[in-house]
């Protein structure tokens, strides 16, 4: 259970949604050199130790899988630093930020101009119950899932079952999903994006089967990707999929209130926030994307109010995996088990 804390007109001091956009926009300028820093102590670490994976190959598999599970880590710090590029945050630049994207989108099999357009959406319209469908996790209310029939229910308990939203989903958005762009087929910018990012992982993969074979692939390419593509989802779920979140019909919906209230703060060890990139304190990052991940902290430092709001440790983040259903009037997330318990 997360931890809010909302404006109410008995405790003034508690500062409103929107207001707080102004007081953020300090924080919203990269700094170049450490952008380039942050960038290089997480690219340079992970081709050392794909390197090091595949020369181990010659002592140990297991050694070499070893090392791949490790870089994993790496691996997500880059998506989450694409993330950054994604939103105009990294480099003031928009170009360079851009650029960075597209071939960090190589190593994490994202086609990036077609995720910046989806993850656009997502911050635009999360929490609103009218806009569902692009860039998140597919929540039906109490009502919907009772009006389904009985074998629709099922396919709604499959999708949302832990098997499938974290061992087989992360495998299949990254290594199957993202090679189309899904949603976006309209129009070309989009395809040539796709289409671009597949064929530069195409030419990758055949590049290190042909100088090494398949064992490169299935020991170090593959375990590293799926890994790190698990740990992305599982944040992605926590930091919205929790049962104090805010979802609301587009008529109530107001965007500053569901980036805050609808956004978890995750408790990380220092040393996974380091390699998640800060991206835990995502109710922060949804009221203004636009601060640089590492100057996040900061924001944190300079205000208690948002250090103290919506706080999730892992031990609570865990119990959010069984919330399927949003329950319009209590105004929670509920498992199957409670919503069956409450409304037959």
């Amino acid at each position: 259970m997360t931890h809010s804390i909302k404006p109410n007109p008995g405790n003034p001091q508690v500062t409103a949604a929107r207001d707080w956009v102004s007081t953020l926009a300090k924080y919203r300028e990269p700094n170049q050199l450490r952008s380039a820093f942050e960038l290089g102590v997480s690219i340079v670490p992970f081709i050392a130790l794909w390197a090091l994976s595949w020369m181990s190959l010659s002592i140990s598999y297991w050694l070499a899988f070893a090392i791949a599970v490790l870089n994993a880590a790496f691996l997500l710090r880059l998506f989450a630093i694409q993330h950054d590029c994604g939103h105009g945050a990294f480099f003031s630049n928009r170009m360079l930020s851009d650029w960075t994207g597209r071939v960090i989108g190589v190593l994490t099999l994202t086609p990036y101009d077609v995720w910046r357009r989806t993850h656009s959406t997502h911050h635009n319209s999360a929490g609103n119950l009218d806009k569902r469908g692009m860039g998140d996790i597919h929540t039906l209310t109490v009502a919907e899932y009772l009006a389904l029939t009985p074998l629709n229910r099922f396919w709604y308990r499959v999708y949302r079952h832990p098997v499938t939203l974290f061992g087989l989903g992360p495998g299949y958005l990254f290594l199957l999903q993202n090679r189309l762009p899904l949603g976006l087929t309209g129009l070309l910018k989009f395809w040539i994006s796709a289409m671009a990012t597949n064929l530069a992982i195409l030419l990758a993969l055949l590049a290190i089967y042909y100088f090494g074979g398949v064992m490169p692939l299935l020991l170090i390419f593959l375990p590293s990707t799926l890994l790190a593509a698990t740990a992305g989802v599982w944040l992605f779920y926590v930091q919205h999929q929790f049962e104090e979140t805010q979802w609301d019909p587009d008529k109530d919906w107001q965007l500053h209130e569901a980036a805050l209230h609808g956004s978890s703060h995750y408790i990380l060890p220092t040393v996974l926030q380091w390699f998640s990139a800060n991206i835990g304190i995502h109710h922060v990052h949804h009221l203004y994307s636009r601060i640089p991940f590492y100057r996040l902290t900061e924001v944190l430092r300079d205000h208690d109010e948002l250090a103290n709001s919506n706080r999730m440790t892992i031990r609570e983040s865990l119990a959010n995996a069984r919330l399927h259903l949003w329950d319009e009037k209590s105004r929670r997330l509920l498992s199957f088990a409670e919503a069956r318990a409450l409304y037959g």
